[in-house]
């Protein structure tokens, strides 16, 4: 397909790491900063949003806009940072969100600012219409087939992690899947649709069973396995890295493959290393792997060099990492150090899902201190809390430590 060599699309990814309806961002080539192609401004705009400078990646974006106003990729390009400056805002950044519930609107979180929303909104529509007119000039056109499905991926999560729409999503989703699959048609090894239509396979295979058979008659693919072989394909191409490491890593810890999930992180912290919120997903990956003493160790850089960071950080960010550390050296029976980083964590104003879980792991600390009664006040206060914020999570790990104290045998 020469026509797509001379135009290399998979680093066009959209930004962000929604579980289950996502796109995510592409390791970019580095290049020249004197290069002002849109090619290399786009490339330019997600390496800085990669390493959490996003007033350099907007304004890079921004530029590649200017520069090639058709181009429904440097359109996407920006939407995607955008995605990203809206989640950062918002404080959703962390596997937790996720896993919590997040793509079913299930967690509490503040509303996207009006005026990044409606931005976001325009300039991804923009994409999708640039797409969709390249793909009706020319059919066959795969190069735009792949724009189309990757806006329309963009636009499904958008719908699902900020709107909290699943069912919303899925017309957006459908689109982005039957895209992908037209260019495997046409070039089957293509990284960048293998790893959207592998992405879509594992997504559908992890549907309730109903909601499957639906996602069946409309044109999806399903199988888990098959899904994770081709996220693992795609990342073999050095522009698809990144969305493949952000992808497995959210598989591989919504499947319990935490040493793997570790993996992908210190990849990542590697590779973007100003990136302070790679190195709080490797400590709690590490947590979820039973390595609570490296967990300590890397959360404890992690938080000298957030204090050290003088950039804007998530709302409540703070009280995450303390949070995080202070449960690490719970599970080591660190107690006094562990009671300083969840009084400190609630002193650092968390958000309100946060202040739930720490109260958790203060009534286990009670537990440990075997303080029963006070125990049972924590963890009451914790499921009050989270009911409150709508975290299912929280929810049950309470009635678990209501019914049974932490660390009992019984």
């Amino acid at each position: 397909m020469t026509h797509l060599r001379a135009r290399p699309i998979e680093r066009r990814g959209t930004c962000g790491i929604a579980v289950l309806l996502t796109s995510a961002l592409c390791l970019l080539p580095s290049r020249p900063a004197a290069q002002s192609t849109p090619d290399a401004l786009v490339d330019q705009a997600y390496a800085a949003a990669y390493n959490l400078d996003y007033p350099e990646a907007l304004a890079l974006a921004q530029r590649a806009v200017t520069v090639a106003p058709e181009s429904s990729m440097a359109q996407r390009a920006l939407a995607g940072v955008l995605w990203l400056q809206i989640t950062f805002d918002r404080g959703a950044v962390t596997v937790d969100h996720y896993l919590s519930g997040l793509t079913n609107g299930k967690l509490a979180l503040p509303k996207p600012s009006p005026e990044l929303d409606a931005q976001f909104k325009a300039t991804l529509g923009r994409a999708i219409a640039l797409a969709e007119a390249a793909v009706k000039r020319n059919p066959k056109d795969l190069a735009a087939l792949y724009d189309l499905s990757r806006a329309y991926a963009l636009q499904a999560s958008y719908t699902a992690s900020v709107e909290g729409s699943g069912m919303g999503a899925f017309k957006s989703a459908v689109r982005a899947y039957d895209a992908g699959e037209t260019v495997l048609e046409g070039e089957p090894a293509h990284a960048g649709a293998t790893f959207v239509v592998g992405t879509y396979r594992y997504i559908v295979s992890s549907l309730s069973m109903p909601t499957r058979m639906v996602a069946y008659l409309v044109g999806f693919g399903g199988g888990k396995e098959r899904g994770i072989t081709m996220i693992e394909a795609a990342g073999r191409d050095p522009v698809m890295w990144v969305d493949s490491q952000l992808a497995l890593f959210l598989i591989f810890t919504r499947e319990g493959r935490h040493a793997d999930a570790v993996r992908m992180l210190h990849a990542l912290t590697k590779a973007y290393p100003r990136n302070r919120l790679f190195v709080l997903e490797e400590g709690s990956a590490s947590i979820r792997a039973g390595k609570a003493p490296e967990a300590e160790a890397i959360l404890t850089r992690g938080l000298t060099a957030l204090d050290a960071d003088p950039r804007p950080k998530v709302p409540g960010e703070r009280g995450v990492w303390l949070y995080k550390r202070g449960m690490a050296r719970i599970i080591q029976r660190k107690l006094e150090a562990a009671q300083d980083d969840l009084v400190a964590a609630l002193a650092a104003n968390p958000a309100g899902w946060i202040r739930g879980r720490v109260h958790i792991e203060i009534g286990k600390l009670h537990d440990l201190r075997s303080r029963r009664e006070n125990a049972v006040a924590d963890y009451k206060m914790a499921k009050s809390i989270c009911e409150v914020n709508d975290d299912p999570v929280c929810i049950n790990s309470a009635n678990r430590y209501l019914g049974k104290p932490y660390g009992s045998t019984r």
